[in-house]
């Protein structure tokens, strides 16, 4: 049979995707204004409503991606952190977590960050739906470092018997307790000199 007079169809235009486009979309504004509202207002701030209404989507539309609000604040708070702050690799060990801590440290230069941080933390030891989440999303920034350290011993940077969580540890403990003591200031400048110390302390050197 001949197609010469056979109906046409168009192409396929890839950018017939307008639902899955849209989909993501509202995805995204969602994440977006769970953690505005989280830095604006603390986690107890937050609800699923207000972050509706800031994102312009239904109730129904967040709760079917999300089943709570700890799971949808911790989802959010993930991203943001994962693009704030990439896991560095340049080349070596020192400069790595250099890097890293750095970075880490300069949430002391945004107040909202801080008090966001702060208010995690008191939620997760008061609230156990909310732990979960929380752990998550600490284990997830852990496993950054466990990374780099690994990739320092392969490189022959660290003994091959160095206990990584306890590594771990000592990365983020001045951090945290910084933040929540707020005996010292969490300085940027510093970065360089503790990531120093610890080295030191892993090669067994002075």
């Amino acid at each position: 049979m001949s197609t010469e007079n056979a109906p046409s169809h168009p192409p396929s235009d890839p950018r017939r995707t307008g639902g899955r486009v849209r989909s993501q979309n509202a995805q995204d504004a969602v994440l977006a204004a769970a953690v505005a509202l989280l830095e604006e207002v603390g986690y107890q701030g937050v609800t699923i409503e207000g972050v509706a209404r800031r994102a312009n989507v239904a109730k129904s539309t967040i709760y079917r991606w999300w089943k709570s609000k700890p799971t949808l604040v911790m989802d959010a708070y993930r991203q943001t952190v994962e693009r704030r702050m990439p896991s560095p690799d340049t080349g070596t060990l020192a400069g790595d977590l250099a890097v890293f801590v750095a970075e880490l440290y300069r949430v002391g230069e945004h107040p909202v960050r801080i008090k966001a941080l702060r208010g995690l933390m008191a939620e997760a030891q008061l609230d156990p739906a909310f732990a979960e989440p929380f752990g998550q999303w600490v284990e997830s920034r852990r496993d950054v470092i466990r990374g780099l350290l690994a990739k320092g011993i392969e490189r022959g940077e660290l003994p091959a018997g160095t206990d990584l969580d306890y590594a771990v540890d000592q990365i983020f403990g001045p951090f945290w307790y910084r933040l929540l003591v707020g005996h010292a200031p969490l300085d940027p400048a510093d970065a360089p000199v503790h990531v120093t110390l610890l080295l030191q302390g892993w090669r067994g050197t002075n």
